[in-house]
């Protein structure tokens, strides 16, 4: 029997995972609606309404499908009831990179992720490199780039 993976997500995550969700069922019946009406127009081979209905169609089941999977595999964490002196996930650090300028990660589940605003996924190169570190320990970081390094300087639960 296959065992299901756990997918780790902080509440605000879950949270807009279920909107989309919603969102994307009350777009199915206008979908539906959609098909109908454009297969009234006649000949469905050359109907380009038909077509690019049935298509979101396809998009959104698919998505929905998708969605569906990630939410009932979802194990919620939340970082305010977190504490220790390792980073783990939902935990907020701190690095110092090579110049010693300070940059500020949360690692974060895969849906969840966003560089530009300082998530990163555990999954992730960073992500990976930096579970299970403590403060002031050296991180190595091989992504595209180049290799990076790092310092742990502060690990928060907030």
């Amino acid at each position: 029997m296959a065992t299901v993976e756990k997918m780790p997500m902080l509440a605000e995550g879950y949270e807009t995972l279920s909107v989309e969700l919603k969102r994307l069922k009350a777009e199915r019946p206008l979908i539906v609606d959609a098909i109908e009406e454009a297969r009234a127009h006649g000949d469905l081979s050359e109907n380009a309404e038909y077509h690019a209905a049935k298509e979101r169609q396809g998009q959104i089941e698919a998505s929905l499908s998708d969605i569906e999977d990630k939410l009932s595999r979802a194990q919620i964490i939340d970082p305010k009831e977190l504490s220790g002196d390792k980073i783990v996930f939902g935990a907020t650090v701190t690095l110092l990179d090579d110049d010693d300028k300070p940059v500020k990660y949360q690692i974060v589940g895969q849906t969840e992720a966003d560089a530009k605003t300082g998530r990163i996924s555990y999954n992730s190169p960073l992500g990976r490199a930096l579970i299970g570190r403590k403060v002031d320990e050296e991180v190595e970081v091989t992504v595209p780039s180049g290799d990076r390094y790092y310092v742990v300087s502060k690990i928060e639960f907030i």
